[in-house]
């Protein structure tokens, strides 16, 4: 192999911390930018969730009906945190580790419903693999958040992006978000002085 080949050969730690270097040097709004996009992603996979739950509730065969409001009821309130994540974001000022925050409460809701949409369509592959993928989401994105990223880690941040990108392929595959369907579409119920402080942001 040839010094050029060499040079041209950058290794997982090398990677790493040339990841990490560019998003110390990346602005608050071009973070906010990555940060935002997961944020409405992982809302729109938990409000497409919660309509999928709802127009099939009629049909549900849970056990009875109390049974089967409540997992409209989880799904709904899913999509409402998540949402909420999405209105703290967007009436704040650009900051990589608060924003990173509500990509990491996002995901959480996206996870939650997801769990109730494995609960409500049973223990089928791709619910399974769907509700799996939006577990692994979560935790990126909680990764992506903690004390070692606070939301400037290149390479948490991306693997926290393919992560969702993954959780939205998972349920779409799953029947539970129609492609290109990926906006938020849930109000809050709730207004900016609450969220912050229930999200400690």
């Amino acid at each position: 192999m040839s010094a050029h080949n060499d040079d041209e050969q950058v290794g997982p730690s090398e990677a790493r911390a040339t990841h990490a270097q560019e998003a110390t040097e990346a602005t608050p709004e071009a973070l906010r930018k990555s940060h935002a996009a997961r944020t409405r992603s992982a809302a729109a996979r938990a409000a497409a969730i919660s309509h999928y739950i709802e127009q099939r509730s009629p049909d549900t065969k849970h056990e009875g009906e109390a049974a089967g409001r409540e997992v409209v009821w989880k799904a709904a309130h899913a999509a409402r945190l998540s949402a909420q994540a999405v209105a703290t974001l967007s009436e704040s000022a650009p900051d990589p580790a608060a924003d990173a925050r509500c990509a990491r409460n996002a995901a959480a809701a996206g996870a939650l419903a997801a769990q109730v949409g494995q609960l409500h369509d049973g223990a089928g592959d791709l619910s399974v693999a769907a509700n799996r993928a939006a577990l692994k989401a979560s935790q990126a994105a909680a990764d992506a958040a903690g004390k070692e990223g606070m939301g400037t880690n290149g390479a948490l941040n991306a693997t926290a992006d393919a992560a969702e990108a993954d959780a939205v392929a998972a349920a779409e595959a799953a029947g539970w978000m129609k492609p290109g369907h990926h906006q938020p579409q849930v109000s809050s119920g709730m207004r900016s002085p609450e969220l912050l402080s229930m999200m400690h942001l």
